[in-house]
């Protein structure tokens, strides 16, 4: 994703916060910025994310951190490198259950509950227990609804 920086015209100017040197080997520059006297200039800093070569803590095997997954970890702000190779990953991930993530682990299936939509009439599951105070409605029906609304 490019940066966005303004200068005094008001003007964006679009500056790619990454530049691929050669396959494996990727420059990441910080924003830029107006010197004193309005010229564009780059930050102090710059990174270049090369492959690194890592051991998968559970098989033993060698597998490849990528420069661009290493830019990608930096941009989310993780700060540690992968300890599992990616069929370790997804085998773990699978052992889980496959669910969705939520508060770093995997929660395995959503737990689903019958009910009989208020609109039809025919039995359905929702992801929440109904409560009887307010309508169910079954998929189709709730579809509809939405669509009526949103016209």
């Amino acid at each position: 994703m490019p940066m966005r920086y303004t200068n005094r015209a008001s003007k964006d100017l679009a500056w790619p916060a990454t530049k691929t040197i050669s396959p494996g080997i990727a420059l990441v520059s910080t924003v830029p910025g107006l010197d004193t006297l309005g010229r564009i200039s780059f930050g102090e800093s710059m990174m270049i994310y090369q492959d690194k070569t890592l051991t998968c803590k559970e098989c033993g095997a060698e597998f490849v951190f990528t420069a661009g997954q290493q830019e990608f970890f930096a941009e989310k702000g993780f700060t540690n490198e992968p300890s599992r190779c990616p069929a370790c990953r997804a085998a773990r991930k699978q052992r889980a259950g496959g669910g969705q993530r939520r508060n770093d682990f995997y929660s395995g299936p959503r737990q689903m509950y019958k009910a009989i939509c208020s609109q039809c009439g025919s039995l359905t599951e929702v992801p929440f227990e109904p409560r009887g105070d307010r309508p169910v409605y079954c998929r189709e029906c709730y579809s509809n609804m939405r669509a009526r609304n949103y016209r």
